[in-house]
């Protein structure tokens, strides 16, 4: 883009978000679909692209664990301390809270997920992993780093902004429910809605995939010991097998979903994890088994989680053992079921389609994946969308937790002109509807 150009479009944002905001409508039907679009031009700008590559492959190669994000927490605070942007740290541990605009309501909050997994890199690029046996393998890297962009084209017009966006950068989300501790922490008090991004290899750059309503299931997990009587492989007479009982159990907890739940109502029981033995010739006195449960529905996800518990403790019974059963409560937070909220799926798709063209706004099936972004989305408007980044010029682009998984970096813009748009949208809008009655505003913060 030349300079006259770029000065151009400078001047029309500014003029666009420079209108005066009052209880009054007085925004047109055509200043709103155009700051989506300013922001897009703003991100894809070869310096701040640049820079967003740079964040993200300095993540990537530094990968941490859930609650042990100190130097990813590190570099986040030190990107806000150059834009001076205002945050709470620490927050859930290593939580990063910032605050854009000016103080007041409305507030609006977008969120980035920041841990790693625990996982070895298959691929072999300049900027792999340089931790042993710890990857970016579900693309949080470039979560923060999109929303370290939005959050700099937001402070670039933070005077524009009348309200407050709140930036979430979340620990802990792999299984350890940051989301909750940061609920617990109070990052939400008198915020109005929260939007949060996932990367996807599923869907073409360029296009986003969400649905208003279930998105993505509750799950939790659990684990049973189940106790025989070890001996000689061969005079089985004289044990009492665990092994064998364990794969009864196995076979048991898949009439859960096949035979017991509505085929329309979806639920999942798998067991992953199955540990007994060490020799070939000698039957052990013990098992352990673990795996998930989802399901679309709390009823469906309580009864599950009854049925898990009463099949293995009495299948293991009738083949003379005895099972106890955790559900890992402490150490594996179960996840609610992500419900977006319908009147932020018609303001996504209103602000996406401006972004992307509304041909790139795609509608999705619910998913089976969970997602703790779904304890934001209990107590307050939450929604949960998918930014595509797959490209076949590119080669193929794995499903996240794979040890092969990669992320298309051309994608960084098309997340940050999101987050920014649907958060200064949202504002815009909600000052330009009439105020409240008296007393039913939030505090300042």
């Amino acid at each position: 883009m030349g300079f006259s150009q770029w000065l151009s479009l400078t001047f029309i944002f500014h003029a666009f978000l420079s209108l005066p905001i009052s209880s009054e409508p007085s925004l047109s039907p055509e200043v709103l679909p155009q700051i989506p679009v300013n922001f897009l031009e703003l991100a894809k700008r070869p310096d701040v692209f640049d820079w967003m590559v740079g964040i993200r492959r300095k993540i990537h190669e530094n990968p941490e664990l859930g609650f042990q994000e100190f130097e990813t927490s590190k570099l986040i605070r030190a990107e806000l301390d150059q834009m001076g942007i205002p945050y709470k740290y620490p927050v859930a541990e290593t939580g990063v809270v910032g605050y854009i605009g000016t103080g007041s309501p409305p507030f609006v909050a977008i969120r980035a997920d920041m841990d790693a997994l625990a996982m070895q890199e298959s691929v072999e690029w300049e900027h792999k992993s340089k931790v042993p046996g710890k990857m970016h393998a579900c693309g949080h890297d470039a979560h923060v780093t999109m929303l370290l962009g939005a959050a700099k084209i937001l402070q670039d017009h933070r005077h524009e902004i009348q309200g407050t966006v709140v930036l979430v950068f979340q620990p802990g989300e792999e299984g350890h429910g940051g989301a909750k501790k940061m609920l617990d922490d109070g990052v939400l008090e008198n915020v109005d809605a929260i939007f949060g991004i996932h990367v996807s290899a599923s869907h073409p750059i360029g296009a986003v995939a969400s649905r208003p309503g279930p998105l993505l299931a509750g799950s939790g997990f659990f684990e049973a010991v189940i106790n025989g009587k070890g001996g000689h492989a061969a005079i089985p007479q004289h044990t009492i097998d665990p092994i064998l009982a364990a794969s009864n159990v196995i076979v048991s907890l898949q009439h859960l979903v096949s035979r017991e739940a509505d085929p329309l109502d979806s639920q999942v029981v798998t067991v992953a994890k199955f540990q007994g033995g060490g020799a070939f010739n000698v039957i052990p006195d013990s098992v352990t088994i673990g795996g998930t449960f989802r399901a679309f529905s709390k009823e469906s996800f309580i009864h599950l989680k009854q049925r898990i518990e009463e099949v293995i403790t009495k299948q293991a019974s009738v083949q003379r053992c005895n099972a106890t059963v955790s559900f890992n409560e402490n150490d594996q937070v179960f996840f609610p079921v992500t419900v977006n909220n319908k009147d932020l799926h018609v303001h996504f798709q209103k602000v996406a389609g401006d972004v992307l063209g509304t041909q790139n706004v795609l509608e999705m099936q619910p998913l089976m994946g969970s997602e703790d972004f779904s304890f934001f989305a209990e107590v307050i408007p939450g929604y949960f969308f998918f930014l595509g980044m797959k490209n076949e010029t590119q080669g193929r682009f794995e499903s996240g937790h794979s040890p092969y998984f990669r992320v298309n970096e051309d994608a960084l813009p098309y997340g940050a002109a999101l987050h920014a748009s649907l958060a200064t949208t949202y504002i815009l809008e909600k000052q330009s509807k009439p105020n409240p009655p008296k007393g039913s505003c939030h505090d300042e913060l």
